[in-house]
């Protein structure tokens, strides 16, 4: 059975995805050419993450990826979300799932993994090849990468949390994508936006993390939709 935005199908996936490009796209009747258009040619972006990205604790639409569809509909832009986000996901898990997670045939994949990479003191070179790999393969696919960067909290050593945080930046210059600094800014260590774990946000917090990736991404949605076969 297929899950996609928050709707689970026994139909295959790509079948799936078009039932909801449908809902998403629901205009007024002056749009049915574009409508129909992205009917038959469905924009996906996909949100490849761990537990920030699932949400625990949240419904499916408090989740930030709905928060993303929230705003994409409320534009028009003829995109739909899905939300492959697994918690306890690592990069090397995440690798491992990678060809399912692009089954959707997704236009622009949005990469937000490591922090379980951090949080359990895993090797940051191995983290950083994970990256790479994940990102030359949705490449090599033709589909527009966006990578989100990750911090540690300040109870790690300086040296560790500063080589992490790096990882991000060099990754995302060197394979020429666009970079979200830090998800959580405004988030991390505020209990008015996590939940009673201090760590994962709750829905106020979703919003907040859907406001910091929102300029980045619109701005990537509306380029690919200008020039479809752009990849970098």
């Amino acid at each position: 059975m297929a899950s996609l935005g928050g709707v689970s199908c026994l139909l295959s996936l790509n079948a799936c995805t078009n039932m909801l490009l449908q809902r998403a796209m629901q205009k007024a009747p002056g749009a049915a050419t574009q409508t129909t258009t992205s009917v038959e040619n469905p924009r996906v972006v996909a949100f490849l993450g761990d537990s920030l990205t699932a949400g625990p604790g949240l419904s499916m639409k408090e989740t930030f990826p709905a928060v993303i569809q929230q705003k994409i509909g409320g534009r028009q832009l003829p995109w739909i979300v899905q939300n492959s986000g697994v918690s306890g996901d690592t990069t090397t898990l995440a690798l491992s799932r990678l060809n399912w997670a692009l089954k959707s045939k997704p236009k622009v994949l949005v990469v937000a993994l490591g922090s379980n990479d951090g949080l359990r003191g895993l090797a940051i070179d191995e983290m950083e090849r994970n990256l790479r790999s994940i990102v030359t393969r949705a490449q090599g696919q033709m589909i527009k990468v966006v990578l989100v960067g990750q911090q540690l909290p300040f109870n790690f050593p300086d040296d560790y949390r500063t080589r992490f945080a790096a990882v991000f930046p060099r990754v995302a210059r060197e394979h020429r994508i666009p970079l979200i600094p830090f998800m959580l800014e405004g988030v991390a260590l505020d209990e008015r936006f996590v939940l009673e774990d201090g760590i994962h946000p709750n829905a106020e917090g979703a919003r907040k993390i859907a406001e910091n990736i929102w300029p980045v991404l619109s701005t990537v949605l509306k380029q690919s939709i200008k020039n479809p076969s752009m990849v970098r």
